[in-house]
């Protein structure tokens, strides 16, 4: 089986979420959600947390998010002064907000422009440096590919592939074959990410016939054991919903500051709620309410009152 990985995630590629993983047996390397290029340079008051590599920083992959080659340069080299596996620069990003400053799946309109900035963040960094992309802002294989080896000329040392185009979000299916041969295009270990619901789909794509890695977002979210579970098939695996539930929000309010709780938490519920037969009442719940203590009240009378 190739290793497994928790993609970055807005919001929830955090302390908290990788150490409940962790607490179900784990996964090979953890990216952080996106450290804005331009924020980390500030010195702005919640930057620290960003940082927080823990429980497992030798496992951690920090991603660089920006649309400026000066800063992301920069940021780069604080970066590779605290212990981690590596870093991985943004270049999948497709919201709005991230585009329109030249930033996330914007790079990839210009091979020139991108490779002479990875050129300048190997200079800085000895972290094993990556790229996470979409399949590009149009449906072009080829372009992709040549795209990619440019990278790879520049100096980055894996690809992680979301194969879909920027316009796609998540409307479409991804296009699996597309990691497949992009895998057999380079020389450099390919990564496959998207569309992986369940632990057995999960293990399915890693069985290193078309990849050299499998990450996995959302599903992780839902079930944290999803990893454990991939390496543990066929055998069943027994998880308890309420108490895992609860131990988040008590990783939450451990490792997190109090302005994050709760859009961390509504973001986490958003997705583990997706686990319950009334998940979609008790997520609009959880949405209203403005506390940790709030939310796991919540969380604890749905259990009592409905027997599961």
């Amino acid at each position: 089986m190739v290793p497994l990985l928790l993609a970055p995630m807005a919001e929830i590629s955090h302390r908290p979420l990788r150490e409940l993983i962790e607490s179900f047996g784990g996964c090979d390397g953890y990216f952080t959600e996106m450290i804005s290029a331009a924020g980390l340079l500030g010195g702005g008051p919640f930057e620290k947390w960003y940082l927080d590599g823990g429980p497992a920083p030798e496992r951690v992959v920090y991603q660089l998010m920006g649309g400026d080659t000066e800063q992301i340069v920069r940021a780069a080299a604080l970066l590779d002064a605290l212990p981690s596996a590596g870093i991985d620069l943004n270049m999948g990003c497709s919201a709005p907000a991230i585009t329109r400053s030249g930033a996330g799946v914007r790079w990839m309109a210009s091979l020139d422009r991108a490779g002479e900035m990875v050129s300048r963040v190997r200079a800085v960094t000895r972290r094993h440096l990556s790229v996470k992309l979409r399949a590009g802002l149009t449906d072009d294989f080829d372009y992709l590919a040549a795209f990619c080896r440019r990278l790879e000329d520049a100096g980055v040392e894996r690809i992680t592939l979301h194969p879909r185009t920027a316009g796609e979000k998540f409307r479409r299916r991804a296009r699996w074959e597309y990691v497949g041969r992009l895998r057999a295009a380079l020389s450099i270990p390919v990564a496959g990410n998207g569309d992986i619901a369940t632990a057995a789909e999960l293990a399915e794509k890693a069985d290193g016939s078309r990849c050299d890695a499998v990450m996995t977002g959302r599903a992780a979210v839902k079930m944290p054991w999803i990893f454990a579970g991939a390496k543990r098939l066929p055998a069943a695996y027994s998880v308890n919903i309420e108490e895992t539930g609860l131990r988040f929000l008590d990783l939450l309010e451990r490792y997190q500051p109090p302005e994050f709780h709760r859009s961390r938490a509504r973001r986490f519920f958003g997705w583990f709620c997706d686990n319950l037969v009334w998940g979609t009442y008790l997520k609009n719940l959880i949405n209203r309410e403005t506390s940790l203590r709030g939310m796991a009240s919540l969380w604890r009378a749905y259990f009592r009152d409905h027997a599961v």
